[in-house]
């Protein structure tokens, strides 16, 4: 099998980076499992000033989720279970509360250099809805500021290459700026969500103002972020359909370092289907089964099928789009969702404590609209490893497998001092999304095309904004 790797990387004479960078990795032998060694660390591999269990006996493994990917997966491994009350763990897989609880102030705890953990200390600010919003927004702006060509504007003021997320207020905050946008457009539909909760609970749509009205009349409108806080962005009210039916994509990122930026995208997301078929007639707005995607809403339908779950794999997306619209539309429809997606998690890298014990595999949402245009609809911080049919209990364990893969040194025991450069051999189902390291080393040298050192991969640099944006790979 031959696939290729994209990376947009961008460096620039400002703060923020421009310049494209493009990798490609060809025909890449399946990934192997790398089992648990309790030989010392070599000194080659960085060492380790402040052992914990690893140097004791065999990897100890933690996790708040008794799922099977997870625990199969580290058994597999020859880890065995260890201990929250004194510490004796290297892996953590824990839920956003513990890492919110490890990583406070109050809390004193520090890791030792063999243990790490599944969450970056302030991930909220990627995934909380709110945040995520804020933080887009305000990366745009310093762009601008900046006199970057990527917050370059169209004649109605729109980015012409940042224009990924819908229109979005903050409520109680935003409530009269919100209601001056609705009046410009009194037709259009909304969609409000609570900004800290999931699987679809608190969302609804509306399409008249007198809808929120009574909603906001108790909400202190001069506190932005209370425990209500709801975000209100304009409906994608012409999504791609497929036998009638609205989907969304997701698609699992992970990211081992915010700074310097190194990302990569699994090759085997999915869609999640609708049961119902859709219907923009104001008389459905309640009807989430038209509306919300959410495996966690659509299962209690009607028409739920439990053989395939509502979801299709993203290489049939890839093969229908391919038919109906061709493929070089269709990957420029993949190389905009990478490029979202990396200039999502940029919006964030200034504001994330990117803790070298952490890395994150995030869950992105995004609906694709009748124009084959992406959106960023959210970005969940603790995507589900739970699994409804078959086939998602394989692409989830060979997901959590390629994830230890990336994030473990070659002898397999945690170390925080590792340069967390995998080998292509690793990745397995992994493409690296985007290496900012890479990329500022490769502008240093010149923008040549240059081999990476590791197996076939190769770099190639070209400019967003020349007229081949999309180039073929053969």
């Amino acid at each position: 099998m031959i696939y290729s790797t994209i990376y947009d990387m961008h460096v620039q004479n400002s703060s923020h980076a421009s310049t494209v960078l493009h990798i490609q990795r060809m025909s890449v032998s399946p990934t192997t499992t790398v089992e648990a060694s309790c030989s010392p660390i070599p000194a080659s591999s960085g060492g380790a000033s402040n052992l914990g269990p690893a140097s004791l006996g065999r990897i100890k493994w933690l996790s708040d989720l008794e799922k099977f990917v997870l625990l199969s997966n580290f058994e597999r491994r020859g880890w065995v279970k260890g201990s929250s009350e004194d510490g004796d763990w290297n892996f953590y897989w824990c839920s956003v509360y513990a890492a919110r609880m490890m990583f406070s102030v109050d809390n004193g705890i520090r890791l030792a250099d063999d243990q790490i953990i599944n969450h970056f200390p302030t991930h909220y600010e990627l995934t909380r809805k709110d945040y995520m919003v804020k933080n887009i927004k305000r990366y745009r702006k310093d762009l601008e500021k900046d006199g970057s060509p990527i917050a370059e504007r169209d004649t109605n003021g729109k980015y012409v290459h940042l224009d990924f997320i819908p229109v979005t207020f903050m409520l109680p905050a935003d409530y009269n700026i919100f209601v001056e946008e609705y009046r410009r457009q009194p037709n259009a539909t909304w969609i409000m969500k609570p900004a800290g909760k999931a699987q679809g609970v608190g969302i609804f749509l509306i399409n008249k103002l007198s809808q929120i009205k009574k909603w906001s009349k108790d909400k202190p409108s001069n506190v932005p972020h209370t425990k209500d806080t709801y975000v209100i962005s304009r409906y994608i009210d012409n999504p791609l359909l497929i036998g009638g039916k609205k989907f969304d994509l997701r698609l699992y990122v992970l990211v081992t370092s915010f700074r310097p930026l190194k990302s990569y995208i699994y090759q085997l997301g999915f869609c999640r289907f609708c049961t119902v078929k859709y219907n923009s007639s104001i008389n459905e707005l309640d009807n989430m089964f038209v509306h919300l995607t959410n495996v966690s809403i659509q299962k209690h339908g009607d028409e739920y099928n439990d053989s395939h779950g509502g979801k299709w794999p993203l290489s049939n997306l890839k093969l229908y789009l391919e038919c109906t619209h061709g493929k070089e539309v269709t990957d420029k429809l993949f190389n905009d969702i990478h490029w979202l997606i990396v200039h999502s998690l940029k919006s964030v890298q200034n504001v994330m404590t990117s803790d070298r014990h952490c890395f994150e595999v995030y869950g992105y949402d995004i609906i694709i609209d009748v124009y084959l245009k992406p959106w960023l609809i959210e970005v969940n911080a603790s995507p589900s490893v739970a699994y409804t049919t078959i086939n998602d209990r394989i692409m989830k364990h060979s997901l959590i497998n390629d994830t230890l893969n990336i994030i473990l040194p070659p002898n397999g025991i945690p170390n925080v001092h590792w340069n967390k450069n995998p080998s292509l051999e690793s990745l397995g189902k992994y493409d690296i999304l985007y290496d900012e390291e890479a990329a500022l080393l490769a502008a240093r040298e010149g923008l040549k095309t240059t081999s990476n050192g590791g197996g076939d991969g190769k770099f190639q640099f070209y400019n967003k904004f020349e007229t081949k944006r999309y180039p073929t790979w053969k």
